[in-house]
């Protein structure tokens, strides 16, 4: 991995990751991790034999308006990496600049990706763009999710004033299984039912036994969680007042269907458990 990155006091980090995972016989590998700025991953580990491991590192620790970040993801064929993050990623207030988060995932023939980070906070103020594009090509499977926090509800600080746009794309052979988009500005969040944490899960391929399982399991939450099935995309959302019952679910659901999908008991990333 190499590059310096870049920040001057009015246009904050632009920084990029480029990651490249390739099947061998005994185990998916890295192949290739290429990096500017302040992004970068941990060295990868296989807990569960074939399957790679990779926690990706923001060091700052936050984004603030002005800064860029953009991370492709490449699997080739046959290939099976977990992606996942030691600690939340924050956006913190803005007096005007936007910050931006672009994130492209290939996902090539009969390859998994389990892209699994965790919490998303935007502090009260802050100013963000991001958008998430999947690409599956035939065979590939997808376990994803997003969980947004919105302010900081445990100090009491709603997210009163600010904006943040977020676009969600999942496209199979170059045709579109989902977009979505997420627009919150000035305070309004009736979009989200008023609830800080909302949270998505998505699985690909899934059918209607999945669906059916999964509704049952989302009953406890009420109206505050429902899923979808369209073209085989396994859509799951939650709205909560408390991270901890969204963590909860999201964690319960994919534990639930990762076997059903992959044929693979459900490991939890050590990191996780610290």
């Amino acid at each position: 991995m190499s590059g310096a990155g870049r920040k001057s006091e009015h246009t904050g980090w632009r920084a990029t990751l480029d990651l490249l995972f390739r099947h061998t016989p005994q185990k998916t590998v890295l192949a290739s991790a290429r990096h500017s700025g302040p992004l970068t991953v941990q060295r990868p580990f296989w807990p569960e034999g074939e399957t790679c491991h990779l926690y990706l590192l923001h060091p700052p620790g936050g984004i603030v308006g002005g800064d860029e970040l953009t991370i492709n993801v490449s699997l080739e064929a046959n290939s099976h990496a977990l992606i996942t993050m030691p600690g939340a990623s924050k956006f913190y207030r803005s007096a005007g600049p936007q910050a931006r988060l672009s994130q492209r995932f290939e996902v090539g023939e009969n390859a998994i990706l389990e892209w699994l980070p965790q919490d998303t906070i935007f502090f009260p103020a802050a100013r963000a763009t991001l958008r998430s594009i999947f690409h599956l090509q035939e065979g590939a499977r997808l376990l994803a999710w997003e969980l947004f926090c919105l302010g900081r509800p445990v100090m009491g600080e709603r997210f009163h004033e600010g904006e943040i746009s977020n676009r969600l794309e999942v496209w199979k052979n170059g045709e579109p299984l989902l977009i979505e988009r997420l627009h919150l500005r000035d305070g309004d969040l009736s979009a989200v039912a008023e609830q800080p944490w909302t949270g998505s899960l998505l699985f690909y391929p899934a059918d209607e036994t999945m669906l059916e399982s999964v509704r049952e399991s989302l009953a406890p939450l009420d109206t505050y969680a429902g899923a979808t099935l369209a073209d085989g995309l396994l859509t799951v959302r939650f709205l909560s007042h408390d991270n901890l019952i969204c963590q909860r679910a999201m964690r319960d659901v994919w534990q639930q269907l990762r076997p059903q999908l992959l044929n693979k008991s459900p490991l939890l990333p050590r990191i996780w458990l610290t």
